[in-house]
């Protein structure tokens, strides 16, 4: 059974919102004093990233590998080239992961986590700069960073102080921030987001190009300039695209009739117009769309001229097929 929301009704509904309120001013206090603390190293590591030839290899343990997974998998879906790996797992064969043209990108809210530094002589043997998100300046892992970046924060969300919520809120935005810093630096653009994202939304409304979904041959609707009206509906029904192409002797298209346009024939009231030639009652020329092309594109156009159909044709005017809105639909541009 779904349970009342909106106004707390209760004393204990007033406390639970409290108690949630109180933690999301304490992570918000923590994020805001980062924008404060950005400095010289910020730009430094970021500068780091941009030079690397490799991939930045991101590593943590517990919460903070948690967080690290979701850093790399940002870093990579924004331009930067990343992974992560699991410091323990690091001691026991995935250090070769690492190559000399790599960075590493090191989360330890202590700075002194047993697996990190048990792997940090390797990765100094490996002479590839490590960057160290971390809550503490004056640890071991901070002290060996090429360069540290301070993610302290001043207390926990829990009220305990044991359990990580406001210090891993910090190092995930902070990480936000590195990554958005270089995705606008390397000009990083949305068509290049949805090449990482192609099964996303934003990937089929980047990507996706009407030749790729358009209907062609047989399935595009068209009749010949001295058709008479009752062959074009036909065609229309069969093809069940709402209209249907007008093309002459050449396959240039000429003109459109569409079911908008049987519904004005039938409200003038004259029902014995079957045998007029499609000729007279299509709508000339009309809005066409080329087969390169994106769908998105095509949407717009349907859009703001308010139809469900356009013709696909090629620089010559020649019919290549048709596009519905509903094509659109299925394909999820819409």
């Amino acid at each position: 059974m779904k349970q009342h929301t909106g106004t707390p009704r209760t004393a204990d509904d007033v406390r639970l919102c409290n108690l949630g309120r109180a933690v999301l001013e304490t992570e918000a206090h923590a994020v805001a004093c980062l924008a404060e603390r950005l400095d010289g190293e910020f730009a430094t590591a970021c500068r780091l990233m941009l030079a690397c030839e490799g991939r930045v290899v991101v590593t943590g343990m517990g919460k903070s590998g948690h967080i690290g997974a979701k850093i790399a998998a940002t870093l990579a879906s924004t331009g930067t080239p990343a992974f992560f790996v699991h410091p323990g797992e690091a001691s026991h064969g995935d250090l070769g992961m690492i190559t000399p043209k790599d960075l590493v990108l090191a989360l330890s809210n202590s700075g002194e986590t047993d697996e990190l530094l048990t792997i940090l002589p390797l990765i100094k043997r490996l002479a590839v700069p490590m960057i160290a998100f971390t809550g503490k300046p004056a640890s071991r892992l901070a002290q060996t960073a090429t360069v540290h970046i301070d993610v302290s924060v001043e207390k926990e969300a829990c009220p305990l102080g044991l359990a990580p919520t406001a210090s891993t809120t910090a190092t995930l935005a902070m990480g936000d921030a590195m990554a958005v810093a270089l995705l606008e630096s390397r000009g990083f653009t949305a068509e290049d987001f949805a090449r990482s994202h192609p099964a996303g939304t934003l990937g089929r409304r980047l990507l996706l190009r009407i030749e790729d979904l358009m209907h062609t041959g047989e399935a595009s609707p068209r009749v010949h300039e001295k058709a008479r009206l009752s062959e074009a509906l036909v065609e229309m029904t069969q093809k069940g695209l709402g209209m249907t192409s007008v093309v002459d002797a050449e396959e240039r298209l000429i003109g459109i009739f569409t079911d908008g346009d049987l519904r004005r024939l039938l409200d003038h009231g004259d029902f014995h117009f079957s045998n007029l030639p499609i000729a007279e009652v299509m709508h000339q020329g009309g809005i066409t769309a080329r087969p390169a092309m994106l769908a998105a594109e095509a949407l717009k156009i349907m859009e703001s001229g308010k139809i469900n159909a356009l013709p696909v044709v090629d620089d010559e005017g020649k019919l290549l097929g048709a596009l519905n809105m509903h094509d659109l639909l299925r394909a999820g541009v819409v």
